[in-house]
């Protein structure tokens, strides 16, 4: 008889195919001598009830299940770890394709805003977003790129740093750094002359602006660890001194000193 892997309570409990197999022959009556599939299914049913009891292979399963909540994780039968790991893989391969998705439909959407439009350079936003469209349109006609696809990686990137960096994640930052710097040269590059430093401040107070959220909870305070020292000095004096011991009362000069008289 096979035995599972984990034992519970010290004790092996067999498995239910091995219950079924070991189950008496169920002794045929006058309905059942001509049709063999009532008789097994009488055996399985048999089988069920006898694995339900206490000692079976489903009770025993159960058990498992029920110890499993208070159980740490080295402490949980192999059976529950695959079954969970192969979940938790399951789960994480369905978030990456739904990402992906999202990701590739954010991409065809964004790419597909041609990248002139709204681009007069009129308002606020026009006086920031249109320098940076002329300047990737340009850049543009020497790579083997749409334009619309460098507007749409430039806006992707500013969204992912802000959302990013908003939930404290360090490489969103450093990427929001990089695209508020990159985002400065462009406007300097392709702003007109005369707006030109008109231009890249309001960009830069714009950046600081939403850099509030992007970088929220970032100090530039100094991280101060007081830890204790892992070896302590307890200066301290120790003096030896040897006393004698005591002189016997009565014996000041000692058995030499007495001598008998003598004519």
């Amino acid at each position: 008889m096979t035995y599972n892997d984990k034992p519970v309570n010290g004790q092996d409990s067999p498995s239910f195919f091995d219950l079924l197999n070991e189950l008496p022959p169920v002794p045929p009556g006058p309905e059942l001598q001509s049709k063999p599939g009532p008789r097994r299914l009488a055996r399985v049913r048999a089988a069920w009830k006898e694995s339900w009891e206490e000692g079976g292979f489903l009770y025993q399963r159960w058990e498992e299940v029920f110890q499993a909540r208070h159980a740490s994780w080295h402490e949980v039968a192999n059976w529950i770890k695959a079954a969970a790991l192969f979940g938790g893989l399951s789960l994480i391969v369905l978030m990456l394709d739904a990402a992906g998705d999202i990701a590739d439909a954010t991409l065809k959407g964004l790419s597909a805003v041609p990248a002139t439009s709204g681009g007069d350079g009129g308002g606020l936003w026009g006086t920031v977003d249109h320098p940076v469209r002329v300047f990737l349109a340009d850049q543009a006609a020497h790579l083997s790129v749409a334009p619309a696809a460098l507007y749409a990686f430039w806006q992707l990137t500013g969204l992912v740093g802000l959302v990013g960096g908003f939930f404290g994640n360090a490489g969103a930052r450093i990427a929001w750094l990089l695209f508020g710097i990159g985002s400065l040269a462009m406007i300097w590059s392709a702003a007109p002359a005369g707006g030109r430093a008109a231009a890249t401040g309001l960009a830069a107070l714009m950046w600081a602006l939403a850099s509030m959220f992007a970088l929220r909870g970032l100090t530039l305070r100094p991280v101060v660890h007081n830890h204790p020292p892992q070896y302590q000095f307890n200066p301290a004096l120790h003096l030896h001194a040897t006393l004698p011991a005591p002189t016997p009362a009565g014996d000041d000069l000692g058995p030499d000193n007495v001598h008998p008289l003598q004519r």
